[in-house]
């Protein structure tokens, strides 16, 4: 129901923030880091199985007999009857409840600017899947899921700062561009069925030959970010490791773009966008943890 695998790219998250607090020399505290790991996949969980009860209800999953599993149309759990709709909306609520109370806990250790962070998180959960917001559903999916990736980062670096700062503010912003980008190229396999039920991704209002270009665009808009910030003298120079993502996200864009028209060939591009989007965040967090030793 949590769909593990994919909570990888908020560890990372995690990672690249609690490396940009250590490189600037704020201490590290494990009990609050582990707190923060621990809270933030527990979200994570929470919003996947938010999303496949939205998704239930509104039929796109079941729509979707063509998708690639495991990396779209959902869990399957629900369209296989091995839990209700209902059953996945419960559990969601109860792991969101024990995130809400864990991150009071921790924001009384770490801050109260930790509370504004929790409840933007809170916010683009819910509005990402559910009415009458629905934001997967307008185009505006990528957007809401790259900012919360980015509040992933800049949250595990509040833990142990104890208050906000630009660098790593700078270091999420490339790394939420490269989550949104994921869920970008997730969302082209799913298009024909995504339409049928009036969900209209990026990859329904542009085409699958367009979505492509524009996946190749963020991917270079992340890569440039890092050049451009650690020229400015904003991010250390080892953060440039970052860049080893820039030939997996090529090789995935250039997939998206050549087989636009055979979903059912997606399904490398798919994985090399999740592990240019790893490799990404990777990057930065060694260069952080670089500048530290």
């Amino acid at each position: 129901m949590a769909r593990p695998g994919f909570l990888v790219v908020t560890a990372v998250g995690c990672a690249v923030g609690m490396a940009s607090a250590a490189a600037c020399g704020c201490g590290f505290s494990w009990p609050r880091a582990v707190a923060t790991l621990a809270l933030a996949l527990l979200a994570h969980a929470s919003a996947n199985m938010h999303n496949d009860f939205a998704d239930a209800v509104s039929g796109a999953d079941a729509a979707n007999t063509a998708g690639l599993y495991p990396f779209t149309g959902g869990s399957r759990l629900v369209q296989g009857g091995v839990v209700t709709a209902q059953d996945m909306r419960q559990v969601s609520l109860g792991l969101g409840m024990i995130v809400a109370l864990g991150g009071l806990l921790l924001a009384f250790q770490s801050g109260g600017g930790l509370l504004l962070i929790g409840l933007a998180g809170l916010l683009l959960a819910w509005a990402y899947s559910a009415p009458p917001l629905a934001l997967m559903s307008r185009g505006l999916g990528e957007i809401a899921v790259a900012l919360a990736w980015a509040l992933v980062v800049v949250g595990a670096d509040y833990v142990q700062r104890g208050r906000f700062f630009v660098i790593p503010a700078v270091a999420a912003l490339g790394y939420g561009l490269m989550i949104g980008n994921v869920l970008l190229a997730n969302a082209c396999p799913d298009a024909v069925a995504d339409a049928r039920v009036g969900k209209r991704t990026l990859a329904v209002r542009l085409g699958l030959a367009r979505a492509a270009w524009l996946y190749l665009a963020v991917a270079l808009a992340a890569q440039a970010w890092v050049v451009a910030m650690v020229a400015a003298l904003v991010l250390p120079l080892p953060t440039l490791a970052a860049l080893a993502a820039a030939p997996l996200s090529l090789a995935a864009g250039v997939l998206l773009r050549r087989h636009a028209g055979q979903p059912g060939r997606l399904r490398p591009a798919l994985v090399l966008g999740i592990v240019a989007a790893l490799v990404y965040g990777l990057g930065l967090a060694w260069g952080f943890w670089m500048v530290r030793a």
